[in-house]
């Protein structure tokens, strides 16, 4: 059975052997590939790598490296293809944990326009423009 995030914060606080945890919930851990995890996105948004590329304002040829998995990406061209796959703000925070980057922070300004702007689904230009009005680094 797999168990939600909350479950097994539980189970791994109450252990006093953190290996079987491990070896009992096995199913439950996510060993997916960033590259794995794009490509199944696409998927279910029904989008093709090239249009999200092209709506993410992404280098084509570095957008198509990411999905492929040949190039790690920062936390910002994540951000960027996230606009470009036109994801939900969840999504957006799930893609995050998977790449092992922070997820969007309220309480940071920066992170609380784009958490506004996947909210509203603005564009990434519309977002970059907000961000630009208030004096805060663009996603670049």
């Amino acid at each position: 059975m797999i168990k939600n995030t909350d479950e097994m914060q539980q189970e791994i606080q109450s252990t006093d052997n953190i290996y079987d945890v491990l070896d009992n919930n096995h199913e439950s851990f996510r060993f997916e590939e960033l590259s794995e995890y794009l490509k199944e996105l696409l998927e279910r948004k029904n989008i093709k790598p090239a249009e999200a590329i092209r709506k993410s304002g992404l280098d084509r040829s570095y957008g198509h490296q990411i999905i492929s998995g040949k190039k790690a990406p920062s936390r910002d061209k994540l951000i960027a293809l996230s606009f470009g796959m036109g994801l939900e703000l969840d999504e957006v925070n799930d893609l995050l944990k998977v790449s092992r980057n922070r997820t969007l922070y309220a309480r940071d300004q920066r992170d609380a326009v784009i958490i506004f702007a996947f909210t509203n689904k603005l564009s990434i230009i519309e977002t970059n423009q907000l961000l630009f009005d208030k004096g805060i680094e663009i996603i670049s």
